[in-house]
């Protein structure tokens, strides 16, 4: 059975109707984020008596967004999707649901595309979202999401909403310009319509295209690459047991420009007495494994960052990587090391340095050794 998440917006609704029309079993799971009163609360509602209306099993959650992106110190943006995602992989692992499906459309990921644009990006933020993946969630990395109104645009969205003679909420936030979505939306498209009356799916082509040269950039790199999407846990690494292979591929960097090399990394759990030096030895690094917790061994993506050792505040690893002159295409093949709980918080970089939060203190019992070297 599939989950289904609905909104009550007009894509989330399309999205519902059009798993109800192919026949199988799915449930429904609807986010009450408590950011717009009682809009909020009637949107709740609305999802509700439609779902029962179908005879659909329905899951709904209530959070505090607002106290969430507080006590994290993220956007509201960004705690909604933290939320709504772990919530969603929980709802699988515990209903034994096949994977969850969400409403995202083509105007959605060209939005997305320019966003990373104007935010800055690599590679892999010109490619846009898939419609096949996972739940972007530490926790519940192996849960599939689904994206199956990625190849429609929000115009032939309306056409079928109407065709179908469905019902849906309007979210007064849509109009206003304080998120830089809707200022993307109501501001900016409107112009490249003008120019492009099919620019959203000129967008959609183009990042197709991006996907399809990078995998075949990545398959020539490196054609072993595995996920990556997996914590690596203290506890999948008993101390004394010995170091456990990776092999993850990296980009070698010269005065020339860059070239392919393959690294064996591999990742230890070690008792940590004190007696040996703690500065990081040349090809390895030493982080106090209690403090980094769950690793998550990934490629930068934008808003990733790091407080380099020793270093007074945060970096941008965009900034990070300018400062010691690292070119893009090797931005998209380094090995980051980053914290489960907070995924864009790197604590490791391979082959150069560690967090300043997971650095080796005399209160060290147990370290993560991470070493690199050429195949």
């Amino acid at each position: 059975m599939l989950l289904v998440a609905v909104s009550g917006g007009i894509d989330s609704m399309c999205l519902a109707q059009k798993v109800r029309l192919e026949g199988g079993p799915f449930a429904i799971a609807h986010c009450n984020f408590g950011l717009r009163g009682e809009e909020s609360d009637g949107d709740e509602a609305f999802v509700t008596w439609w779902a029962r209306e179908n005879r659909l099993p329905i899951h709904v959650k209530r959070f505090d967004t607002q106290e969430f992106a507080s006590e994290r110190g993220i956007s509201v943006e960004m705690a909604a999707r933290q939320l709504r995602y772990h919530w969603f992989g929980q709802l699988c692992r515990e209903n034994g649901y096949e994977g969850v499906a969400v409403a995202h459309n083509a105007n959605d990921n060209a939005e997305t595309l320019l966003l990373n644009l104007l935010r800055g990006t690599g590679l892999k933020g010109l490619t846009g979202m898939k419609a096949d993946g996972f739940i972007p969630d530490p926790d519940y990395a192996d849960v599939p999401l689904y994206r199956p109104l990625l190849g429609m645009t929000r115009e032939e969205l309306e056409a079928f909403a109407r065709e179908q003679g469905l019902s849906w909420r309007e979210d007064s936030t849509n109009a206003e310009n304080d998120f830089k979505r809707n200022k993307l939306r109501n501001l900016v498209f409107p112009v490249f319509r003008a120019i492009n009356p099919r620019f959203v799916q000129t967008l959609n082509r183009d990042m197709e295209r991006f996907a399809e040269e990078l995998e075949a950039l990545r398959k020539g790199i490196y054609p072993s690459e595995p996920s990556g999407a997996s914590p690596l846990r203290p506890s999948h690494c008993p101390a004394g047991s010995g170091p456990l292979p990776l092999m993850r591929p990296r980009v070698a960097t010269g005065s020339e420009g860059y070239m392919p090399s393959r690294t064996i990394t591999s990742l230890s759990l070690e008792p940590w007495d004190g007696t040996e030096a703690v500065k990081q030895p040349q090809g390895m690094l030493i982080l106090d494994a209690d403090k980094a917790g769950d690793l998550v061994e990934g490629r930068w993506e934008s808003g990733d960052w790091i407080k380099p050792l020793g270093a007074p505040g945060r970096k941008k690893m965009q900034d990070w990587f300018t400062d010691h002159h690292i070119p893009a295409p090797e931005k998209a093949f380094l090995p980051l090391y980053k914290s489960a709980s907070d995924p864009h918080h790197v604590l490791a970089v391979a082959g150069f340095c560690i967090d300043d939060s997971v650095k080796v203190t005399k209160a060290t019992r147990r370290i993560f050794r991470i070493s690199h070297k050429n195949a």
